[in-house]
């Protein structure tokens, strides 16, 4: 090997050196996205207090999560663009100290009014996670890898909705709920320190496409072409038929679970957590599942489809908690939903990065989580409605149950071919 080869290969330490600066990457989202949710699910599993504070009915109840949702489906509007212009450094460092001063004011209000404009607020901050942290995986990881770590990334939820019924209680419980919102917002200053520090030494991944690198650096997006593109609806079209599911769990599961099996505030936790666990066990088996598909020969489209089909014939035995005799034969039940559910929305995501174009991806993503939002509410909404009216949480099952086999369809009808973006 001359000397003139030898010094244009890469230096190993250089390749340990961007491996792991990829890791402390992963990390970094994964932890964001952890606290993303734990502020969400905190108002679900305080309501008793709340309730006694704020005089809250059950339809009040609804309408309080549904201003969440569409706070965040409006700000998604324009957080693909944010993203997409201004790059993935810059605005989602910007959220984070948004949404953490926004759930930290939660503790100051003393009035309904002011805290549904701390929810609002912090709604509008949380939206940017999802399209930064896909955009981030596409630029910074490279296809080898971006799977696995998307998978990784998308078990965040779950371990904060594992660890949040577990500790959020007990510390409200001894310290009041004010400490709880100022201690998880408290959080995400520290995350935005780490975040500017180790950003700072990242670059888009070696042997990349070069509109992956473009598209780090900001340009106009192109709505006209996102919006005639079936791809682009393939994706918002799979998140509107599945988030809601996972919307309805995070918002009413602590309530279905007092309502059926009479469990207190303190006793909630432990059903919970078995729910989130097996949810994020689904969010890991699915970045793990469709690489080895694709090791064993199998298509791309083939593949993918699969994995999803898998997941939505899984998510069938979810309604079967209403027969449940006891709350962890309905913790499983559901569980094994959310495990569907969770490699059901990794297999979306994967799906993203690889159709979508890079420059794109962040603008797609969020249309999809606008459409997720919103189908959210509207199932949130039903909630209430389906609980006032005597109806009880059957039909909501029975939603559940069927979404992901519509959701499948309707994939394959928009791309009966999945091929790579160019």
């Amino acid at each position: 090997m001359t000397i003139e080869n030898a010094a244009a290969e890469p230096h190993p330490s250089a390749d340990h050196a961007a491996t792991r600066a990829q890791n402390v990457l992963i990390a970094l989202i994964f932890f964001a996205t952890a606290l993303n949710y734990i502020d969400r699910q905190v108002l679900a599993l305080l309501k008793p207090m709340l309730e006694a504070q704020f005089q809250w009915s059950d339809q009040q109840f609804a309408h309080l999560g549904s201003v969440f949702q569409l706070a965040a489906a409006v700000s998604l509007l324009g957080v693909g663009w944010f993203v997409d212009r201004f790059g993935v450094r810059f605005a989602y460092g910007i959220a984070v100290l948004v949404w953490s001063l926004a759930g930290m004011a939660h503790a100051l209000a003393a009035t309904v009014q002011q805290f549904v404009i701390a929810r609002a607020v912090l709604a509008t901050a949380e939206s940017v996670n999802t399209p930064a942290a896909m955009k981030t995986a596409a630029v910074y990881l490279p296809a080898a890898r971006r799977s696995v770590g998307i998978g990784i990334i998308n078990t965040a939820p779950n371990i904060g909705a594992i660890l949040t019924p577990l500790v959020i209680p007990p510390f409200a419980i001894a310290f009041g709920w004010q400490a709880a919102f100022l201690v998880t917002g408290a959080l995400g200053i520290v995350w935005l320190i780490a975040w500017q520090l180790n950003t700072a030494k990242l670059t888009p991944v070696r042997g990349a496409a070069p509109a992956l690198a473009a598209a780090e650096k900001g340009g106009k997006v192109k709505w006209g072409a996102i919006l005639r593109d079936r791809r682009s609806w393939t994706v918002i079209g799979a998140k509107a038929f599945t988030d809601l599911v996972w919307w309805f769990v995070l918002f009413w599961t602590p309530d279905f679970f007092s309502r059926q099996f009479g469990l207190g505030q303190g006793a909630l936790g432990w059903p919970i957590a078995v729910i989130f666990t097996l949810a994020a066990l689904g969010a890991v088996s699915s970045g793990a599942l469709y690489p080895a598909l694709l090791l064993r020969g199998i298509s791309m489209n083939r593949a993918r489809k699969g994995t999803m089909l898998a997941y939505a014939l899984i998510v069938l035995v979810m309604p079967l908690a209403l027969l449940a005799q006891n709350p962890w034969i309905a913790a499983v039940c559901i569980g094994l939903g959310l495990f569907a559910h969770q490699g059901f929305s990794t297999s979306i995501f994967g799906m993203a990065t690889e159709i979508i174009p890079a420059r794109r991806m962040a603008t797609v993503i969020a249309l999809g989580a606008v459409a997720g939002n919103l189908t959210g509410t509207g199932i949130i909404e039903f909630a209430g409605w389906s609980l006032d009216n005597g109806l009880g949480y059957a039909p909501l099952f029975v939603i559940c149950g069927s979404a992901y086999l519509v959701a499948t369809a309707f994939i394959h009808l928009m791309q009966p071919r999945l091929s790579a973006a160019d």
